[in-house]
């Protein structure tokens, strides 16, 4: 009871959560692209790549339950950190100078509920949706043919750029955050850290936008 009143009931502890479950969530957005980015090898190996992940269905469902719970443990211990940030100030109408802190770390609590929304929808959308779209030549989910399908259309390609933006602006600040959290930017190798949180925010930005990318550069269309 005192542990979990050390870890849930002080700021210390909703730091470490905020860290652990960030540093989980990373994790999976590096693995998550990854094997996305299989689909410009082609139908066959992400098709693959699918058939593999589907192979053992209860340690699926355990990944995505548990993501889905590091994302609303995360945002909890945000939330709650703000609010007792917001309590522990003099007063409320103090001049706010922006030029102190960074757009990232100012709307941290919105991207990161959009981007909740986001996973909530991906997940729905591309794996927990109903196999309407058949099987391949292997008997297969065509996962490659429903990833064409979703991104021909416009609109979603757009909405999943903007939320891989809104994703990227929240990991820029968060990954700088979680590397103070462990004691490694400090001194010296604070700006180089800051920079790799920097750099793989755009890493992740680039190679997950570049699937509705170039789906509506033509790729793949061949399929349809």
């Amino acid at each position: 009871m005192n542990i979990f009143k050390a870890i849930f009931c002080s700021s210390l502890g909703k730091k470490y959560i905020m860290g652990l479950t960030g540093l989980a969530l990373f994790g999976f957005v590096i693995g998550h692209m990854v094997g996305n980015l299989q689909i410009f090898m082609g139908q066959e190996k992400i098709n693959a790549y699918a058939a593999m992940l589907k192979s053992v269905p209860k340690l699926l469902w355990v990944a995505r339950i548990g993501l889905l719970f590091c994302v609303g443990l995360h945002i909890w211990a945000a939330s709650q950190l703000v609010r007792e940030n917001r309590a522990a100030r003099p007063s409320r109408y103090e001049v706010n100078d922006p030029t102190v802190t960074t757009f990232a770390s100012r709307t941290m609590i919105w991207s990161g509920l959009i981007v909740f929304a986001f996973i909530v929808y991906h997940l729905f959308d591309f794996t927990i949706a109903p196999d309407y779209l058949g099987h391949d030549a292997k008997d297969r989910h065509d996962v490659f043919k429903m990833v064409i399908l979703g991104f021909s259309n416009p609109f979603s390609s757009l909405f999943y750029i903007i939320a891989n933006g809104l994703l990227c602006i929240h990991l820029s600040h968060g990954v700088k955050s979680l590397f103070q959290s462990l004691g490694f930017s400090t001194g010296q190798f604070r700006g180089w850290f800051d920079r790799f949180a920097v750099v793989i925010a755009w890493v992740i930005f680039i190679g997950n936008t570049s699937i509705p990318a170039a789906v509506l550069l033509g790729f793949g269309k061949e399929v349809l």
